[in-house]
């Protein structure tokens, strides 16, 4: 042990300048922790008053009047109105966040511009998928079905909970775009994003379509899932006939 130490101490007199760049290297890394630290702490915050302004929001959508302090309150002023009249008003909200979910899911476009928005490995998309389950499970057959108060406050925090968890699931998308692929990766969905232009172009002719949509899904390949209605969908677009020239008007 002493001999090591002997060693130490001789290198490091050997070798004093190397404190200044290990300075240097350990005051960078303490700067990008501190900096690290700072965009959680941010984000978190951001998420807490995302989570808040949509509560507000949803309140005096429902047309509560005056403050509202807590959860049961908010509650207590639905649970007044009609049962099928609350349900109707949560069938459309949920109904509502389902189709903007849709609007990514079956949109290749927006797939490949947001590839986190279908990517459950992503934590914010995965919770917001569970909110989805649980919503769609809470939810009663029809706005005339008898439920019970509870199944109606259940089901109206479920919704609660689901447009919540979207908005903030579809903002990190939004923030993070393809920043989690490589750079060959990011070069794969921008020509994909290319060939999906022409793939859907009225212009371009049917072999032309039909070249470009196979090699969208040559460059997707591996690196984004298209779920089946999505493939349904693009299909569809790739394969409509192109509108024949109309005949010139005799003047």
């Amino acid at each position: 042990m002493d001999e090591f130490f002997r060693g130490l101490w001789s290198f490091a007199t050997d070798n004093w300048w190397l404190i200044f760049p290990i300075m240097a290297m350990g005051g960078g890394a303490a700067k990008a922790w501190e900096q690290s630290a700072k965009r959680r702490h941010q984000r978190r915050m951001e998420t807490l008053r995302m989570k808040g302004e949509l509560k507000a929001a949803q309140i005096a959508a429902r047309g509560s009047s005056g403050p509202v302090r807590n959860a049961p309150k908010e509650i207590d002023s639905d649970a007044r109105l009609p049962s099928n009249q609350l349900l109707e008003r949560l069938f459309a909200e949920h109904d509502e966040i389902t189709a903007r979910w849709l609007d990514y899911e079956l949109d290749v476009a927006k797939l490949i511009a947001f590839p986190a928005m279908s990517d459950g490995r992503q934590p914010l998309t995965a919770a917001f998928l569970r909110a989805k389950k649980t919503a769609d499970a809470l939810r009663p057959a029809s706005a005339d079905a008898k439920v019970s108060e509870q199944q109606i406050t259940e089901y109206l925090d479920a919704v609660g909970n689901y447009a919540v968890a979207f908005e903030i699931a579809e903002k990190d998308a939004r923030r993070l775009r393809d920043s989690t692929f490589t750079e060959p990766e990011r070069k794969k969905l921008d020509r994909a994003q290319k060939l999906l232009k022409v793939a859907v172009d009225e212009s371009a002719t049917q072999a032309e379509r039909n070249l470009a949509y196979k090699r969208v899904r040559d460059e997707l390949e591996g690196l984004i899932v298209l779920s089946d209605e999505a493939v349904q969908v693009l299909e569809k677009q790739v394969a409509r006939e192109i509108a024949a020239p109309r005949p010139p008007t005799e003047g």
